[in-house]
């Protein structure tokens, strides 16, 4: 999920205060953008990990869509 909007995201436009994978408080240089909201956390490596988690569930999801749009012709 690589973002191509130069605009900085910014700490106080987050939608959690605590990092969803670790329970602490979200850092600055942590952020990324999710469904149009932004979304903190701990430290870059639990950003990534959220990250590599959607790109895997979505590309499931995108592979489920196709295979049900094949059984249905």
């Amino acid at each position: 999920m690589t973002r191509t909007d130069p605009t900085p995201l910014r700490i106080e436009d987050a939608v959690n205060e605590l990092c969803p994978w670790s329970g602490k408080p979200i850092a600055a240089d942590s952020l990324t953008l999710y469904n149009g909201a932004v979304v903190g956390f701990c430290n870059p490596g639990c950003r990534d990990k959220f990250e590599r988690a959607l790109h895997h569930f979505e590309g499931a999801l995108q592979a489920r869509r196709a295979a049900s749009a094949g059984l249905h012709e």
